[in-house]
């Protein structure tokens, strides 16, 4: 996947909140922020520093002592980091993996999230003066020693709660803008392709006409599928059975249309329908196969919608033999193709970051649309 802005953000947002969701991006861009947030802190750390001992004056223009303590405090602030990276890591392995995680109350959360950057602290402090060429055994010998050692550590306590609260504070803005984006763009996706809905109840009127029994039959569909989409609507997700469901229910209206222009067939594994996943997430695929693969085509085709497990991931296939992608109806750009696409590779971004993506192919007939998604921790 190319890094670009959007994917930097994203895999930013996900190592500040630190939360139950997939992480964004690839794994080592974790620790790149990691680094990058040692190198920042290293320098307050040196300014302080500088600030409670330097002396004399000429200290402030003292370059080669700038670099040599910038260098000592970047590599204690490297070995904090590096464990405290670590520990989140073994604890979102081990102790607060992202399905437990969700069923923890706040307070959990907090004393979790505050409990992990202050063990990494009082552990790799030691570790780190070590490494950086320091002996604590000498400064406890000094007479002001052990004062210099009790306020590193309460300035180093101090500054981690202080970092703690700004990250959860930045934590609760992310989630705050991620589930008002959320919202907006199933909003949008309840709006890609509202025509159909008039198209529907225009058939139902004029099959009252001469055809009772099958307008009372399409109304039932309808019917159905409103309730089912709606009900999607409320919810931050739902098992792919329902959505599903919901993809039938759609092509049985259009099916009741079109006739023997539209055939469907619809396959999935039992352990890949019960796997829950954004709502509303398939149903455009599925439009996008009908309204621009199969209705351009005089002799129309089937619709092929399939999902199954693969490893640590599920896939979702929409499959039309239809009109290809490259066709002259597609190049216009039909109502609804690119915001479609478009709308589902945002919510994808915003929900899982890069462990999920939607590729769209040609198929020689048709067109092939598939969903990755990573499932979800047990």
């Amino acid at each position: 996947m190319p890094i670009d802005r959007k994917l930097l953000l994203a895999s930013w947002q996900s190592w500040v909140s630190n939360d139950d969701r997939p992480r964004a991006g690839p794994y080592w861009m974790q620790w790149l922020w990691t680094l990058l947030f040692s190198l920042v802190l290293a320098v307050g750390f040196t300014m302080l520093g500088f600030l409670a001992f330097g002396s004399g004056r000429g200290a402030w223009r003292n370059l080669a002592g700038w670099v040599e303590w910038y260098g000592r405090n970047l590599v204690v602030c490297l070995t904090i980091g590096a464990l405290i990276h670590v520990l989140f890591d073994l604890g979102r392995k081990f102790v607060a993996n992202p399905t437990r995680l969700r069923r923890w109350r706040p307070w959990q959360r907090s004393a979790y999230s505050t409990g992990v950057p202050l063990l990494g602290v009082a552990v790799g402090w030691p570790i780190g003066i070590w490494l950086a060429g320091a002996d604590i055994t000498v400064w406890m010998r000094r007479p002001e020693g052990s004062n210099i050692i009790v306020g590193t550590l309460l300035v180093g306590g101090l500054m981690t709660l202080l970092f703690h609260h700004f990250f959860a504070s930045k934590a609760r803005q992310i989630d705050a803008e991620r589930r008002a984006t959320e919202a907006q763009l199933r909003l949008l996706q309840a709006q890609i392709e509202p025509h159909f809905l008039f198209n529907t109840l225009a058939n139902v009127q004029s099959l009252m006409d001469h055809d009772l029994p099958k307008a009372k039959r399409m109304l039932e569909s309808f019917t159905d599928y409103l309730r089912a989409s709606l009900g999607s609507l409320r919810n931050e997700s739902s098992p792919l059975d329902s959505e599903l469901e919901l993809a039938r229910n759609y092509l049985q209206l259009l099916q009741a249309r079109m006739e023997d222009r539209l055939h469907f067939e619809i396959s999935a594994d039992a352990e890949a329908r019960a796997v829950p996943l954004p709502p509303l997430l398939l149903q455009p695929l599925v439009e996008n196969a009908v309204v621009h693969g199969l209705e351009p085509s005089i002799e129309g085709g089937t619709v092929r919608v399939s999902a199954h497990l693969d490893g640590d991931r599920l896939v979702l296939e929409v499959r039309d033999d239809g009109a290809g992608p490259a066709t002259p109806s597609r190049r216009r750009g039909l109502p609804g193709t690119g915001m479609a696409l478009a709308n589902i590779r945002e919510r994808l971004m915003t929900r899982y970051g890069s462990a999920a993506s939607l590729e769209v192919s040609a198929t020689h007939p048709g067109t092939l649309a598939r969903i990755t998604l990573p499932l979800p921790t047990p």
